[in-house]
């Protein structure tokens, strides 16, 4: 059984987020030993939903829950709500990003993609980053995955945090959703994405 800090208390109104190295498939073995200690006694087996989302068979739908990594890094974000709780998570690594543009053109809604070409050339791999990392917690949360579609969660940015603007299908609306930058340390840029109101979002750091 892999070993971990004790558990904080998880408030209803918070969001506990870990961030740990990343030691390739151990790191899933970890966090499914993390997320049964959230659950408490008797938590069942993760499974997988048709695109492949981990969640927790009733009765611990309750219990939501969301792995990314980058890197060497990476985070879980853990959270309780209504049975079917929908929370994502995503980090990336900040690096050169010379397609950034080209990416946003083609896969952002058009506004980001205009938004992004009016930034100086310097200020655009940190908004790609910013909206991509927000899409893809939003996108896991929801268990449609980058299949489902970029354009389909379109943002704005003020300062480093992206703010829902219009979520289309099954996503929507926009305004039933939370999404907030997480501070990873240097070179790194994460968001975490919940539908429902206002929480506590609280970072802990573990060695594995």
């Amino acid at each position: 059984m892999p070993q971990f800090p004790p558990i904080p208390p998880l408030a209803d109104n918070d969001i506990h987020v870990w961030h740990t190295p990343w030691p390739g498939g151990k790191g899933e073995t970890y966090f499914a030993a993390l997320v049964a200690a959230y659950a408490g006694p008797g938590a069942p087996d993760i499974v997988r939903g048709d695109q492949g989302k981990p969640r927790l068979p009733p009765p611990f739908d309750g219990l939501g829950f969301s792995w990314s990594h980058s890197g060497d890094v990476a985070v879980l974000a853990i959270g309780r709500g209504p049975a079917g709780f929908l929370l994502g998570v995503d980090v990336e690594t900040e690096r050169p990003r010379a397609r950034a543009l080209e990416l946003a053109r083609r896969f952002f809604a058009a506004d980001e993609a205009a938004w992004l070409e009016s930034l100086p050339e310097d200020g655009r791999v940190a908004g790609f980053i910013a909206l991509w990392t927000a899409k893809e917690a939003v996108l896991k949360a929801h268990g449609g995955g980058l299949s489902y579609g970029l354009h389909r969660a379109a943002f704005t940015l003020r300062g480093d945090q992206a703010l829902p603007l219009v979520f289309d299908g099954d996503l929507g609306p926009a305004d039933a959703w939370q999404v907030r930058p997480l501070a990873l340390g240097e070179g790194r840029r994460g968001a975490v994405a919940w539908r429902g109101g206002e929480r506590r979002v609280r970072v802990f750091t573990s060695s594995l």
